[in-house]
């Protein structure tokens, strides 16, 4: 099986070239439902997939000048350590316990539920503090909710792979007078940065599929590049509702609530139909050279 890694890939790739969000969210379950992944594997090979994934991104918003340092270092205080710890706590469950997958399932399944809420709670609430482009200097209360926030949602990445790109950026929309541009480029930057600590973490417990995430970046990586380059006028409060819907019914999905997968199966087609498109009237809609008169 490797070509429907890197198709999974291409498609994700497009996903966060095209919106900025839902790649890391999406992948777990996609290896677990789709691919039959245990739950543990799955994280471990989501991480590292995404820390190299991701590097892509935060290259680029470091070059554009939109990543916020001192916010993004002062978040990955906190979220680094405790990631190391989530992994840990991943590991101890599954020696622990012999239904560990189960377990595990279950815990990715709820922190996907609360990711999608996260998804939706963007769609709805517009800002918590005013955006300005002033250059923004941290006090002594905006570096302990830094470090406070990497804490608690460090050891949830760590643990279920979920929340890198969701929760950090929900937080800094309501307490940071971020422009969205800065606050999109500290969060991605950040999260590259807190992926490398848990991936690294996950491959030395061997929780890593090497081969899979390979013929994943192979498709991921033109996918994000490629995407990126298209500027479709994207309803973003439709995509964040679709996206954080399907991120809901796959966490019901692992948490083994009933009639689940038929929803799941019909809420991914819809938005896979609902970008297609989006895409082909984007391109369709393009401004187009105009043909130079023949001379006489």
């Amino acid at each position: 099986m490797t070509w429907q890694f890197t198709l999974t890939g291409l498609l994700l790739g497009a996903v966060v070239g095209l919106t900025g969000m839902g790649g890391g969210s999406l992948m777990t379950p996609i290896l677990v439902i789709v691919f039959g992944f245990k739950p543990t594997y799955a994280v471990g090979t989501d991480i590292f997939h995404g820390a190299i994934f991701k590097s892509f991104g935060a290259a680029r918003h470091r070059r554009l000048g939109t990543v916020h340092m001192r916010l993004a270092l002062w978040m990955f205080l906190g979220s680094g350590p405790m990631s190391l710890l989530g992994v840990a706590a991943s590991n101890w469950i599954n020696n622990t316990y012999s239904n560990s997958q189960t377990i595990e399932s279950y815990l990715i399944g709820g922190a996907l539920v609360f990711g999608g809420l996260g998804f939706l709670s963007k769609s709805f609430i517009k800002r918590g503090i005013q955006p300005s482009n002033a250059p923004f200097l941290l006090e002594n209360r905006d570096k302990i909710i830094a470090v406070t926030i990497g804490a608690i949602f460090g050891f949830v990445v760590g643990l279920t792979s979920v929340g890198s790109g969701t929760f950090f950026g929900l937080v800094m929309v309501l307490v940071y007078p971020l422009t969205m541009a800065k606050i999109v480029g500290t969060d991605i930057f950040h999260a590259a940065a807190l992926l490398w600590v848990a991936g690294i973490g996950h491959l030395v417990s061997g929780n890593v599929d090497l081969h899979a995430t390979a013929w994943l970046l192979l498709g991921s990586i033109p996918g994000i590049l490629i995407s990126s380059r298209f500027t479709p006028k994207l309803p973003d409060v439709a995509l964040r509702i679709g996206l954080g819907t399907i991120l809901m019914l796959s966490g019901l999905k692992l948490l083994n609530v009933p009639k689940s997968s038929w929803i799941l199966v019909a809420g991914l087609s819809a938005l896979a139909f609902g970008l297609a498109v989006i895409g082909v009237r984007s391109w369709l809609g393009r401004p187009r050279a105009q043909a130079e008169p023949k001379s006489a």
